[in-house]
């Protein structure tokens, strides 16, 4: 298998600085990607300055640039988000908001900019709730392109992830973000988009 990289979205409001429940989890979820050897970067998004665009706005400064080339450079993107009022972070929605008015672009000579790579969602907060994030993100990643694989979400319903985390299903989420993007480096999309109208 294809070295692999994983990008984890840290969409808590809490700046890296702060110990939250959302990295407690994240992390067993490293430790299932350290076993594959895929390399991995996390990034606080508290800590970035991230405006308000549709991109279209090239006078427009802030630190997005910076993220959207991790994401790009990543084969898997994790969003890892607590639950806000049964939502998901203000933060998640307003980052995949960005990403999603990148979703027009295209690689060079290749497919659209997000095939080919793999996501996935942990969550942390009450039990109602999670699961409607985890569909909201999921389906938002598949829209515009993300492959989602079986079991590409897991969440921590309990006060303390450090000793209540369900690690059955974060592993089996861990898995198959590992399978799938695996098979799509060594066995990518092709960029003849047009043929799959001919279906």
């Amino acid at each position: 298998m294809s070295t692999l990289h994983t990008l984890i979205l840290n969409c808590s409001l809490k700046t890296k600085e702060n110990i939250s429940h959302t990295q407690a989890l994240t992390n067993y979820s490293i430790e299932i990607l350290q076993d594959h050897n895929v390399s991995f970067e996390i990034v606080w998004l508290a800590d970035y300055n991230i405006g308000y665009s549709t991109n279209d706005d090239t006078t427009h400064e802030d630190d997005w640039p910076e993220i959207f080339e991790k994401v790009k450079a990543a084969d898997i993107v994790i969003f890892a988000t607590p639950l806000w009022i049964e939502e998901k972070s203000s933060i998640a929605a307003h980052v995949i908001e960005r990403l999603y008015a990148e979703s027009d672009n295209t690689i060079k000579n290749g497919p659209a900019l997000f095939y080919n790579k793999v996501g996935g969602v942990l969550i942390t907060g009450s039990e109602f709730g999670a699961k409607q994030a985890a569909q909201s993100i999921l389906h938002a990643l598949s829209h515009i392109g993300f492959t989602i694989p079986p079991n590409g979400d897991s969440y921590c319903i309990c006060k303390d992830c450090e000793t209540s985390v369900d690690g059955k299903a974060i592993k089996k989420m861990s898995n198959n973000l590992v399978y799938f993007a695996g098979l799509l480096k060594d066995y990518p999309i092709p960029a003849e988009e047009s043929s799959l109208e001919q279906i």
